[in-house]
């Protein structure tokens, strides 16, 4: 089996042309046409992590988020992208990324994962298109407390902390919408939605004033909303290839550290 092979399987689930016009998925470095050795699954690509997928025997890292976003007129060991670059390249690693085609992906998508590890019903997109689903709407099997919800959220997607725009203790909590990774754009679609609250990333300051009236934004931070992309890729991968040695990465942890 070639690293191709394995790149073809993920883009069968979310081919390159869901991705957004500024993004840059697809092979970042190394050699397609390789035979794979073994599969790494993570979110971002750094040196711990190429470190990682040789100690493991894999060839082949399967990250989310590029390692190289935009164009590159040097590199000279000055900085992450450089320093991954040269780690992988001398150690024959070679780099695939699918950033926003899996985002969008209408069967595996991020948001839509987020909202089945909710245990979310009757999911549906915010915004209609043609080809992709972007963030999501559900409803909890039960009502809760917005206490209740938080709780339930938090456990569910595995992190200890997040932005609120409010708490109203007396507040009751049915419908959730949700949008792995910075989809602040789509607060207004969550309130159109009747969401209770809308779980994101990256919202900014004007956001949880504009929007505090309206609906409760719960701003998880962008690791904890898109770590999900790696049980997607391990699922798209070992149901093609059962027998193939797939990872995914022991040591990552969300770059950003809560105190």
């Amino acid at each position: 089996m070639k690293n191709k092979d394995i790149a073809n399987s993920i883009e069968a689930i979310a081919p390159l042309h869901l991705q957004e016009s500024y993004d840059n998925c697809g092979f970042q470095v190394g050699n397609p046409e390789e035979e794979c050795s073994g599969v790494l699954i993570c979110v971002d690509a750094t040196e711990e992590i190429i470190q990682e997928a040789i100690d493991k025997a894999c060839n082949l890292v399967v990250t989310h988020h590029p390692l190289l976003f935009h164009a590159v007129k040097q590199v000279l060991d000055r900085n992450r992208m450089d320093r991954v670059l040269f780690k992988a390249i001398k150690n024959n690693i070679t780099i695939y990324s699918c950033h926003t085609a899996i985002d969008f992906a209408p069967a595996l998508g991020v948001s839509m994962t987020d909202a089945e590890i909710l245990g979310l019903t009757d999911i549906q997109p915010l915004v209609k298109m043609e080809d992709k689903t972007g963030p999501v709407a559900g409803e909890l099997k039960q009502r809760m407390s917005v206490k209740q919800a938080i709780e339930h959220i938090k456990k569910s997607l595995d992190c200890s902390a997040a932005r609120l725009s409010r708490y109203d203790e007396k507040a009751v909590v049915k419908k959730i919408a949700i949008g792995g990774g910075a989809c602040g754009d789509f607060i207004v679609d969550a309130i159109k939605a009747g969401a209770d609250i809308f779980v994101t990333s990256d919202c900014k300051h004007n956001d949880f004033i504009d929007h505090q009236k309206d609906i409760i934004l719960m701003d998880l931070g962008h690791f904890d909303t898109e770590k999900c992309t790696k049980l997607i890729f391990y699922k798209i991968i070992t149901e093609k290839f059962p027998n193939f040695a797939v990872y995914k990465s022991e040591i990552e942890q969300n770059p950003i550290i809560y105190c």
